[in-house]
C-alpha cells in the first residue's frame, strides 16, 4: 500500500514501481526475505488499474476517484485485485476484504474503513458472495425485508434464430460476469415495454419482440442514496432478427456476444442468469 500510495502520489509512472517497491522494502521491512508477494500485488494492481478504476467509480458513483483519498483510493486497488483477480484460495474474498478495511483504518482517516466497507461490500454482494458460508449469512427477518424500499427494473433474455439453431444475447460486465440485458422502468413505462428499450439500447439491436414473462429475481441492493433496497427484476423472452451487436458504453459493461446453448456450460455467470435461460430454451422448443 505505501509503495502504490508513493506510485499515485509521484505521478503513476508505472515503469518506476519496482524501484519504489525495492526502496521500501529495503528502508521500512528489511527482515522480509521474500518480495516476491509483495512485487506480485503491486504489479497486479497495475495490470489491472484501468478495470479496477472503472469498478471503484461504479460502485461509489458519487465519489470521482480523484475526490477519494490517496491511501483510501490505493486500499481498494489492493482488495478489488484480490477480490477479483487474485487467487481466492491464497487470499479468500472476505480475508481479502477485512485485510482491505484494517489498512484503511490504519493509515486512513476515521472514516476510511467504513467507506472502504461499503464499496468492497457492495462489490462482493453484487459478484454473488463467492465463499461466503450459507450458515453464517446475515438473515433479513420478513418484517425488516418488506420495510425496505423497492426498485423495479426488467430486462430479457435475447435470442435469434438461425437454420434452427439458436443463439442468445449476453453482456459483459466489469466484475467478470456474462450476465442479461437490464435497466430501470422510465416514467410511463411498463415492465415489457421497459425490457424492450433496454435491450434495444443496450446491445444496439433494431427489432426486439416480447414474446413473454420468464421469471422475476429480487435481491437485496445497496443503492448510494436510499441505502439498501428490494431490486426486483421482471425477465422477458425476447426474439431478434439482428445478427450484430453494439454495445452501448457504459461504466458497467465492457461486453456483448451471442452465445451458443453449447457455450452455456463453461460461460462464468450469476447463479440466478442459467435457470433464466434454460426456462428460455425450454419456451422456445415448446413453440417449436
Amino acid at each position: 500500500m505505501q509503495s502504490l500510495f508513493e506510485w499515485d502520489f509521484s505521478g503513476r509512472k508505472d515503469q518506476n514501481i519496482g524501484k519504489i517497491l525495492d526502496a521500501n522494502v529495503k528502508e521500512f521491512a528489511p527482515g522480509m526475505e521474500d518480495s516476491k508477494f509483495a512485487k506480485e500485488l503491486v504489479e497486479g494492481v497495475l495490470t489491472n488499474r484501468t478495470k479496477i478504476d472503472s469498478i471503484i467509480e461504479k460502485a461509489a458513483p458519487e465519489w470521482p476517484l480523484e475526490q477519494v483519498a490517496m491511501v483510501d483510493r490505493n486500499v481498494l486497488r489492493i482488495g478489488l485485485f484480490e477480490l477479483l483477480f487474485g487467487s481466492r484460495k491464497e487470499v479468500p474474498p472476505k480475508v481479502a476484504i477485512n485485510e482491505a478495511i484494517e489498512l484503511a483504518k490504519t493509515f486512513g482517516s476515521e472514516s476510511s474503513g467504513r467507506f472502504v466497507n461499503g464499496v468492497l461490500g457492495t462489490i462482493y454482494r453484487e459478484i454473488g458472495e463467492p465463499g461466503k458460508d450459507e450458515t453464517s449469512k446475515k438473515k433479513h427477518s420478513l418484517e425488516n425485508v418488506g420495510d425496505l424500499p423497492i426498485e423495479s427494473k426488467a430486462g430479457g433474455v435475447v435470442y435469434r434464430e438461425d437454420n434452427g439453431k439458436l443463439s442468445f444475447a449476453l453482456v459483459h460486465d466489469v466484475f467478470g460476469y456474462w450476465t442479461l440485458s437490464k435497466g430501470g422502468l422510465e416514467e410511463g413505462e411498463d415492465a415489457p415495454q421497459a425490457a424492450e428499450r433496454e435491450v434495444k439500447e443496450e446491445l444496439g439491436i433494431e427489432n426486439a419482440q416480447v414474446l413473454e414473462k420468464l421469471g422475476q429475481t429480487e435481491y437485496i441492493a445497496k443503492d448510494p442514496e436510499k441505502g439498501q433496497v428490494r431490486r426486483q427484476v421482471a425477465y422477458y423472452l425476447i426474439k431478434t432478427n439482428d445478427k450484430e451487436l453494439d454495445l452501448t458504453p457504459s461504466g458497467g459493461l465492457d461486453d456483448a456476444k451471442w452465445f451458443s446453448i453449447k457455450e452455456f456450460k463453461d460461460m462464468k455467470t450469476y447463479p440466478d442468469i442459467k435457470p433464466l435461460l434454460e426456462k428460455a430454451i425450454e419456451k422456445i422448443k415448446s413453440k417449436e
